[in-house]
């Protein structure tokens, strides 16, 4: 299996498919590269190379016990850029990867990078504070962390219901999506797991928003039960310059489905543009 080494020699592990301009993919939390497969064998086909790493802590990259925070993702995620030159490259982050993608161009600009989604994102910044009232209060991040280290096993199962939505009147709820989850998610080193927690709720992105000089999508569904809209996409594309915003109508936060299809679709019209 193809891996990268980072600074501190942590093996990121990741996947390449196809050939043409380079569109990377960067995952949530807690899963892994794979969460992103129909959407690298989407473009992969249509002439695109479609590569996905697994962050570190997670799925089949090394389990460090540092470096489990923003900087450090953003800098392995550079590494992977590097390592492979990648060149004109567009990156794609789901969730906690959208974070990943948002603080790599903050650190490392966009010397390698064409464009930009962020889908279901976290930025600017997921935790309440006097200056981000819209926010979710630390109440919210100490209920996953006591989740995950009371049985996370358990947890992930439950996660995975309002995640991808199902837990919604009407939904077509998915088993084997469930079960895709849970098994991705059991892939994360507790450590990471838990330290990616606090990444996640607590890095301000603000800045590093501010930094984006090429066109972006921004992403979100309006019934996104993990990252609120209003305190995430919305607040987003008033700090990103010329950024496009699309808010699905009954979108979870999880692809699946309807919701699924028309980001395929939205994505690869973003990419032909």
């Amino acid at each position: 299996m193809p891996y990268v080494s980072s600074a501190d020699g942590t093996e990121i592990f990741y996947k390449d498919w196809g050939s043409g301009q380079p569109v990377v993919f960067s995952h949530g939390w807690p899963l892994n590269a794979d969460a992103w497969d129909n959407q690298m064998r989407l473009v992969a086909d249509r002439g695109f190379r479609a590569i996905a790493h697994d962050r570190r802590g997670h799925g089949r990259s090394g389990q460090s016990w540092e470096g489990n925070e923003m900087n450090t993702y953003a800098d392995d995620l550079a590494g992977l850029l590097d390592r492979l030159d990648l060149r004109e490259a567009v990156l794609v982050g789901h969730s906690t990867g959208g974070g990943e993608v948002t603080r790599y161009i903050g650190r490392h600009g966009t010397s390698r990078v064409a464009k930009a989604v962020l889908l279901g994102a976290v930025p600017p910044l997921m935790l309440k504070t006097d200056a981000n009232p819209d926010g979710l209060p630390i109440e919210v991040f100490d209920g996953i962390r006591a989740g995950v280290e009371a049985d996370r096993s358990q947890f992930y199962k439950d996660l995975a219901v309002p995640f991808y939505g199902y837990n919604r009147p009407g939904a077509k709820v998915s088993q084997g999506v469930i079960d895709a989850f849970w098994l991705w998610s059991m892939q994360v080193g507790v450590k990471g797991a838990l330290d990616c927690i606090r990444a996640f709720s607590e890095t301000d992105f603000t800045e590093d928003l501010k930094r984006f000089d090429v066109p972006t999508l921004i992403a979100h569904g309006d019934d996104d039960q993990i990252v609120p809209l209003v305190a995430s996409a919305l607040a987003s594309v008033e700090l990103v310059k010329g950024a496009t915003l699309k808010v699905y109508e009954g979108g979870p936060h999880g692809l699946a489905g309807d919701f699924e299809r028309e980001f395929n679709d939205d994505l690869l019209c973003f990419l032909t543009q």
